[in-house]
């Protein structure tokens, strides 16, 4: 058995199969909710990013104590071209 395979052989009743489908149902909507959240908050998320590459490119970040380092705004990330952000909710990868 490797680490990645964690699935142990069951056998679930009904009810038990009845409750995880329910379980299952509460969840995907509470996520799709929680997905709607964070897709609400794109323009206020672009602006925190904004705010902070000012911060950095201006007072810098702390390195050590009262060591400050400032970042050249020509060394700032840039987002590459129609990539998003997006929200991950799920726990590792459904095909491993």
């Amino acid at each position: 058995m490797s680490f990645k395979n964690l699935f142990i052989q069951h056998e679930r009743s009904p009810e038990e199969e009845a409750w995880l489908e329910e379980e299952i149902v509460e969840q995907e909507e509470r996520f799709a909710r929680i997905e709607q959240s964070m897709d609400d908050l794109k323009p206020v998320r672009a602006k925190w990013y904004q705010e902070f590459f000012d911060r950095i490119a201006t007072i810098g970040f702390n390195v050590d104590g009262d060591q400050k380092q400032v970042i050249p705004r020509d060394e700032l990330p840039v987002q590459p071209e129609g990539r998003e952000d997006q929200v991950v909710w799920k726990y590792g990868v459904d095909d491993e």
